[in-house]
């Protein structure tokens, strides 16, 4: 007899399953609530989880629209909590995003037995951001695999950060280490 497809699911299917071996608990966990929940709620659910972990990006207000091992895609809205003397974003805030959309990325590759820590940042501010912000920050295959597999070091993480009309106002360096637990 001719088997019927399974019906559609509101569940994603993009995200590897969870017998993937992940990273850490925070890429189990993100994993197991997203098999859990329709995929139009993944960046309400994942930006929520974050904010409670990371309070002055709940603060700013930052959405995250993709967070996975490979890459973070953070969003900061040009809104008054948020806004310097010229209704733009704050250069602090610009900061906040780069810090938070390169953090969350390494945070997802980090082993459970290691701490992660910012060891420097430098920000450029080279040109007045227009409207909302976005911030991408990415890890290669490469240092995923360094990050996961050394007790230890530090690794810069690319990252761009765009406003609403395509221009780029900051450069921005973040330098992420992991140490053992133990060490603190």
């Amino acid at each position: 007899p001719e088997q019927t497809p399974p019906a559609p699911s509101l569940r994603s299917s993009s995200f590897p399953p969870l017998r993937r071996r992940m990273a850490n608990k925070l890429a189990k966990s993100l994993a197991s609530m997203r098999s859990r929940i329709p995929t139009f709620l993944h960046p309400m659910a994942t930006t929520y989880v974050f904010n409670r972990q990371v309070k002055f990006a709940g603060t700013a207000g930052l959405k995250i629209e993709k967070l996975e091992e490979d890459e973070a895609v953070m969003l900061m809205r040009n809104q008054p909590k948020v806004q310097n003397h010229i209704k733009g974003v704050h250069a602090c805030a610009m900061a906040l995003l780069a810090e938070s959309a390169t953090g969350a990325v390494f945070g997802m590759n980090v082993p459970d037995s290691a701490i992660p820590l910012i060891k420097s940042m430098t920000v450029e501010y080279v040109k007045v951001a227009k409207g909302d912000l976005r911030g991408v920050a990415s890890l290669s295959q490469e240092q995923r695999d360094i990050i996961r597999n050394q007790p230890k070091g530090e690794v810069e993480i690319p990252l761009t950060v765009t406003d609403s009309e395509g221009n780029v106002p900051i450069k921005a360096r973040m330098l992420w280490a992991w140490v053992p637990k133990s060490r603190l």
